[in-house]
């Protein structure tokens, strides 16, 4: 069934997440619209050789996350966690979806996966055992739980997906990028079953220090963890590392419909964007951002004005809130200020890979309820951050059409537009 475009629409069915919120869709939207935070110490802290030496100490962490939930426990030992958060959202997607995967053509049911590091803390544990032991004493199955890859090969072997399959790793915008491949791979009709999303798992040491030899990770707040976080605030310092996973079930309309499943919401539009100016830093005034959101825009064939909200990347660093918010100014003009536009990195953390699928769960979530999750820490607004935040409480609004940000290292952009189903 064609939309307006001559394409085929593509819907969303059904969605899974795993997140310092919670480890359930239900349990992230509950504690994202109270405007609880997951973030807070960094376990990690007491196994450092020089905790001292780290500026950041704080991450948005999961908590009581079981894989044999979703997965035997010899499985799970053969998983590094970043592909075990990816078939656990896999699965709870399938749920909500109702997908007999039984009963359908696999081999037109694929899996496009966002990650960035891999198993970066096998890596981390790989290297003092080849320091301390030598290289003999590795982990056999090493190389296949950290290979960045093995979040969508785990999912398809546990789902048995024999379609399309891959992998993307533009950086922080590799969960939404990854969402927008396979809306395209589902409209060429390559297939018309795919899940997708972002997950990430790298907090480790390494990871730490690579982060902060950077100075990109946020300092520590005296005596409030949560505060480290602080999207478009004056004091805002840096990011907060954390982890998760978020996926969604793709479907081609005449697919779901002809199995009689319910859409959640459809894919309106997708746009890409490289910055071509810096390995970090975004341009000034965020035109490469601004290309993505044109893109995606265009690609939906709808007007600035038919944006009804907007999730931020907003990862809390100085440089890239400034020039998101200028980004959207230029792409919005006078809207700009009508349209409410949220970062939920204020409550769970930069999740890298993982963020653009866990973002795009909430912004689903918000679709479907009419409420939208707040930035937290927002006490004072930095200079020229003078948009409608959503600051400290969450905010009931009738969104029709959301966007949703995500700009990556490297100058790497994604830019996903998601509508209410309307039949």
């Amino acid at each position: 069934m064609p939309g307006a475009n001559g394409r085929r629409r593509v819907v969303v069915t059904g969605a899974g997440v795993v997140c310092p919120l919670g480890n359930t869709v239900e349990e992230m939207w509950a504690a994202a619209i109270a405007g609880r935070s997951g973030i807070g110490w960094l376990s990690l802290v007491d196994q450092l050789s020089d905790p001292d030496s780290y500026p950041c100490k704080v991450a948005g962490e999961v908590h009581g996350f079981d894989p044999t939930q979703y997965m035997d426990r010899k499985d799970a030992r053969r998983m590094a966690r970043f592909s075990q958060f990816a078939v656990a959202c896999a699965r709870q997607a399938v749920a909500q979806a109702g997908l007999d995967l039984g009963a359908i053509d696999r081999t037109r049911a694929g899996m496009v996966c966002g990650n960035v590091g891999g198993g970066l803390p096998n890596t981390d544990e790989a290297m003092r055992v080849l320091v301390e032991r030598g290289g003999m004493k590795l982990d056999p199955l090493y190389m296949l739980k950290m290979l960045p890859n093995m979040s969508a090969g785990n999912v398809t072997i546990q789902l048995g997906l024999l379609g399309y399959t891959n992998t993307v790793g533009t950086a922080c915008a590799a969960g939404t990028q990854a969402i927008g491949d396979a809306t395209e791979v589902i409209r060429r009709g390559v297939a018309d079953v795919m899940i997708a999303g972002g997950t990430e798992a790298g907090i480790s040491e390494l990871g730490l220090a690579a982060f902060s030899v950077m100075r990109a990770l946020a300092t520590d707040p005296a005596g409030d963890l949560a505060a480290s976080s602080r999207p478009f605030d004056r004091d805002r310092t840096g990011f907060v590392p954390g982890e998760g996973a978020g996926m969604f079930v793709l479907e081609a309309l005449e697919h779901a419909q002809a199995r009689g499943a319910r859409p959640l919401a459809e894919v309106l539009g997708y746009g890409v964007s490289a910055d071509a100016n810096h390995l970090v830093a975004p341009p000034e005034h965020g035109e490469g951002a601004a290309r993505a959101m044109r893109a995606a825009l265009a690609d939906a064939a709808l007007p600035p004005e038919a944006i009804d909200y907007i999730s931020a990347h907003a990862t809390s660093t100085q440089a890239g809130d400034l020039a998101e918010t200028r980004a959207i100014r230029a792409v919005f003009g006078e809207h700009a200020y009508r349209v409410p536009v949220a970062a939920m990195k204020s409550q769970i953390g930069h999740l890298l890979g993982g963020a653009g699928g866990v973002e795009a769960v909430a912004v689903l979530q918000t679709l479907l309820t009419g409420v939208i999750a707040p930035t937290l820490n927002l006490d004072h607004p930095g200079p020229e951050c003078d948009l409608d935040y959503v600051p400290h409480r969450a905010r009931e609004a009738d969104v029709r059409v959301a966007m949703k940000n995500s700009f990556g290292f490297g100058g790497q952009n994604a830019v996903l537009i998601l509508g209410r189903f309307e039949g």
